[in-house]
């Protein structure tokens, strides 16, 4: 059921500043390279201190919280830096349905991090030195259908659009599959490298073969300050300024995009007004503009009542409206009914923690999940009522682009 490694004794840590180190990824080996960067700020790691494999079901979160408790908390801990994110690291990534396996915690044995103008390494035991090799490119990439073609999805689009019109639920949000195959076996780092640079604004992340760059951030705890950024609403970019413009102006006036906002923000008030002794929303969204696709945003902020941990928070938010649907457990039914695929760690919750409870979880969007030659491309969209299913497959077809870009360069 899982597997820890180098956990028999207490790991020491030590954590010590460094002068600046440029591009984060250049000091990725090639094998299992963690990542999670925003405007060239975060963490990167590589090797494994522990490792766990999270048992699914109802209780993961709490399982995997009770043995990052009993590995990180016995760690003899040497921190001159003592900051969120120093110390002993653990990044994740949960499958996005709790009765699916794949869930998996990773502590590396190396952690490198730059944010503020500070700049640490975090190593654990004797780390011994890692092959680097040149990055490579995977060559030519072709891509075929994941489990269900274009038309099977638009069906399916079109039936859950009929449920919700029936009064069976509000909005359930699907999702799709794309099989990329490449010549030579794909280097994540060269992934992670064209995600940063396209993508700055948006939160990379390498866990477990899950590679992304997500603009939805779950998430954040400092201390007990919390902050989550929610996006319900898309459309594609324009071919133009001008197209742009308007594209934005009509994603800011269609009732079905406001309500399927409203939805999503309602979910996460609800969720967080219990854990906190203050929460603010904001009255209306901003649009957030990415290089392929424009979202309604919403920035929520809060201070937590107690001692709850980033992944105590994680637990109560996952899965939000954005990614599963409202009223939430009608709308997971529907998924497992409808969808017919396993969307394994896709739109579920990627990030880090510390030993303090500190730490950033992202929703794991515009991603893939890569085994050697072979790369699982999801992508997805909100459905209401009156969704178009053409329309919807061409949202998804446009975050897909995310990472054909990442492959294909």
């Amino acid at each position: 059921m899982s597997v820890a490694l180098g956990t028999t004794r207490p790991l020491p840590v030590r954590t010590t500043l460094v002068g600046d180190p440029g591009d984060l990824l250049a000091s990725l080996p090639r094998t299992a390279p963690y990542a999670w960067i925003r405007n060239g700020e975060g963490l990167v790691g590589w090797g494994e201190a522990a490792r766990v494999t999270v048992p699914p079901g109802p209780g993961r979160f709490a399982w995997a919280r009770q043995w990052l408790a009993t590995v990180l908390g016995e760690a003899q801990v040497h921190d001159d830096v003592r900051s969120p994110g120093s110390g002993a690291v653990a990044f994740g990534s949960f499958t996005f349905d709790e009765d699916a396996r794949g869930s998996v915690l990773v502590v590396p044995r190396a952690v490198l991090a730059r944010r503020d103008g500070h700049a640490w390494l975090t190593t654990i035991g004797e780390t011994p030195l890692e092959t680097f090799t040149p990055v490579r490119d995977p060559g030519r990439i072709s891509y075929g259908d994941g489990s269900l073609t274009a038309p099977e999805w638009e069906r399916v689009v079109a039936r859950a659009a009929r449920r919700i019109r029936e009064g069976e639920l509000e909005k359930v949000v699907l999702a799709r599959d794309l099989v990329a195959t490449a010549e030579r076996p794909i280097d994540v780092r060269l992934l992670l490298s064209r995600l940063v640079a396209r993508y700055p604004e948006c939160y990379t992340f390498s866990v477990a073969g899950l590679v992304g760059a997500t603009p939805e951030l779950l998430i954040r705890r400092t201390g007990q300050e919390i902050e989550s950024l929610v996006l319900a609403g898309t459309t594609p970019r324009g071919s133009g300024p001008a197209d742009d413009i308007a594209r934005g102006a009509a994603l800011f006036a269609s009732q079905k995009d406001r309500h399927e906002h409203e939805c999503a923000i309602d979910s996460v008030r609800q969720t967080l007004a219990p854990l906190c002794s203050a929460l603010t929303t904001p009255d209306e969204p901003e649009l957030l503009v990415l290089p392929n696709v424009q979202h309604l945003a919403s920035h929520v902020t809060g201070r937590l009542a107690d001692g709850a941990s980033v992944l105590d928070v994680v637990a109560a938010m996952h899965p939000t409206a954005a990614v599963g649907g409202t009223p939430t457990a009608t709308a997971i039914q529907v998924i497992r009914e409808l969808e017919g695929m396993d969307r394994a760690g896709y739109a579920g919750p990627v990030g880090w923690i510390d030993a303090n409870g500190d730490g950033e979880w992202g929703i794991a969007l515009r991603s893939g999940l890569v085994q050697g030659r072979r790369a699982r491309l999801f992508a997805g969209g909100g459905i209401m009522g009156d969704s178009d299913p053409a329309a919807e497959l061409a949202e998804a077809q446009a975050k897909f682009r995310v990472m054909q870009y990442a492959l294909e360069g």
